[in-house]
């Protein structure tokens, strides 16, 4: 078993301080996974820094603003996966201070590690759409990126039938913005075009993405183009997201390849997809990139996963300054390469192990069939499943997504097995 020592209380606010050997901000999928891993390890001195008692599995999202799914079915209590040994301080991280080793939380507690794993996630920041906060959940305007608000866009999608249904993609070409698993504003784009098809509803689908393309990775896109032309969606490319009018039901767009130039579009359904940055313990910290494109992330090598300027510090998962789809796949393997040169690097050893930028994008297509995307930092095409042509549309996808993914989450990642 470990040992915590409280060493005293610090000035001010500060309660006690905690000394551990592995201190690892936030208890998400990256977080837990890795101290799962530790634990199967051997690693039982481990502090983790996690403030909510709900741990979710957000990729069910989907499948809950399309009404396939039900919210409940996303949460559990995070007390049952915080592996046994692993002392759980449940609080939120507000401080590093890695010249002296040091985590402060909002409470005030201390605590004093030797190595560091950082992945606290991202933040929505709804405050660069103007008027979307005020009005998500009502008024037709809704987001699938919360627990709350995925049961809404379902009521929202039943309600619509006929007009416009609008969905949209924000600008991550920004330094410092991006938004976990970039497929999920097309992927309910799909669901309500299908639904709105079996119901037979002249409702017109508009997918606008800030991006210049529908999806990165060539091979893909051309696949999703084919599904866009099926259900009759319009695809708006370089349109931004910047306010939103509840009250005329009306969606702003900065036209990204005409500087100043704005468009409006009126409709009766609006699914956003925000803004996002890393966590603010980690923008404000000196372990953020000061400058480029991910400014405000975790500056990690991007292949080992150590820290550039601190190599007793680690990071992945979404708030790693990594140029990769942030989802839960690509965190599956990023863990195994982050505990296997964590250990290197505590036996006094150089990493060893490379992370090749994989990650996997579950493409819903239709109540029924789903694309699984999958692809490296060259976005080259990496399927993992033998003889499957995963550059189609499959109903057996679609019951991986639905059943066989968030199984593996709960009972194998979760558990560091997987």
């Amino acid at each position: 078993m470990q040992t915590y020592t409280a060493v005293g209380n610090a000035p001010g606010k500060a309660r006690e301080t905690y000394r551990c050997r592995v201190a690892i901000i936030g208890g998400g999928t990256a977080g837990i996974t890795v101290a799962a891993q530790l634990a199967r390890r051997g690693i039982h001195d481990v502090a983790l820094i996690e403030p909510s008692q709900k741990h979710y599995y957000q990729p069910l999202w989907t499948l809950v603003g399309a009404g396939v799914a039900t919210a409940e079915q996303s949460v559990r209590d995070e007390a049952r996966f915080i592996p046994r040994g692993v002392r759980w301080i449940q609080d939120y991280a507000v401080e590093i201070d890695p010249e002296q080793q040091l985590v402060c939380t909002r409470d005030g507690t201390r605590v004093q590690y030797d190595f560091l794993v950082v992945a606290p996630g991202v933040e929505s920041h709804w405050e660069k759409i103007e008027g979307a906060s005020e009005t998500l959940g009502r008024n037709g305007v809704s987001t699938n990126y919360s627990y709350d608000l995925a049961p809404r866009t379902w009521e929202f999608i039943q309600q619509t039938r006929e007009g416009v249904a609008l969905f949209t993609m924000p600008n991550t070409a920004e330094p410092g913005y991006t938004i976990k698993c970039g497929g999920a504003p097309q992927k309910i784009a799909y669901m309500a075009a299908d639904y709105f098809r079996m119901q037979g509803r002249p409702v017109k689908v508009i997918y606008a993405t800030a991006g210049g393309v529908l999806f990165g990775v060539p091979e893909f896109c051309r696949v999703l183009e084919q599904v866009c032309e099926r259900y009759g969606i319009e695809v708006l490319t370089k349109h931004e997201l910047i306010a939103v009018d509840p009250v005329r039901k009306q969606a702003t767009f900065a036209l990204k390849d005409k500087p100043g130039e704005t468009k409006t579009i009126a409709f009766d359904m609006l699914h956003i997809g925000p803004p996002q940055r890393a966590a603010q313990v980690v923008r404000e910290s000196p372990l953020a990139h000061r400058e480029g494109a991910m400014v405000g992330f975790v500056n990690v090598d991007i292949h080992t996963l150590q820290h550039v300027e601190y190599p007793n510090v680690f990071g992945l998962g979404d708030a790693a300054g990594l140029p990769v789809s942030r989802t839960g796949a690509a965190v599956r393997k990023q863990a195994p390469v982050l505990i296997n040169n964590l250990l290197k690097v505590m036996q006094g050893k150089e990493p060893d192990k490379r992370y090749n930028g994989y990650t996997s994008c579950p493409l819903v297509t239709a109540y029924g069939r789903m694309v699984l995307a999958e692809f490296d930092y060259n976005n080259t095409p990496t399927p993992s499943i033998p003889f499957i042509d995963a550059q189609r549309e499959r109903f057996d996808m679609w019951l991986l997504k639905k059943y066989g993914l968030p199984f593996m989450y709960w009972n194998l990642m979760l558990r560091g097995r997987a």
